[in-house]
């Protein structure tokens, strides 16, 4: 059963997808048209899944659901990450892209690959203060309180500790 984002419990679990390009208005119009359907019909072992999602910042889709009222199984996982690639591939976008995402100066979204982290941290494009989107948060209080951190606190730190004076 599908509901609003909003209403979805602190403790629901979330899986954020991180597209591989900026999302026109028009591709979130066809990612809202195209989950909004698929996750009124998600379902574990027969059990309806109470779960939404929403795209934030034109870049990333964050999929809850509330284990509370049905645990997701790994079959009804697999099927809604099957409906992702399958609205890349229409959208030509990766949502499985692992670059790193950091907030810009001009506030947009910068993303770098993993090859060119530890050059964006040596020259200083990417700083300890510099904020990161943290596609790792596992609930939507996580994603609520943690969405974006320090790139010191996250994932990038140990490209800090890399860097000589």
């Amino acid at each position: 059963m599908y509901t609003d984002f909003k209403t979805l419990p602190d403790g629901a679990r979330v899986w954020v997808y991180q597209a591989s390009r900026s999302l026109s208005d028009a591709d979130v119009l066809a990612i809202e048209q195209r989950l909004k359907p698929a996750l009124g019909d998600w379902a574990a072992h027969g059990q309806p899944l109470l779960a939404s999602a929403q795209v934030v910042e034109n870049r990333f889709v964050v999929v809850g659901v509330d284990e509370g009222y049905n645990l997701p199984s790994g079959c009804s996982i697999d099927a809604s990450v099957r409906t992702l690639r399958e609205i890349g591939q229409q959208l030509s976008v990766d949502f499985f892209d692992r670059s790193a995402a950091i907030r810009q100066a001009d506030g947009s979204v910068g993303t770098f690959a993993l090859p060119a982290i530890k050059a964006a941290v040596a020259d200083g494009t990417i700083q300890p203060d510099t904020p990161v989107f943290n596609t790792l948060v596992k609930t939507k209080a996580e994603f609520l309180t943690d969405w974006q951190i320090r790139a010191a606190d996250s994932w990038l730190k140990r490209y800090f500790s890399s860097i000589t004076a």
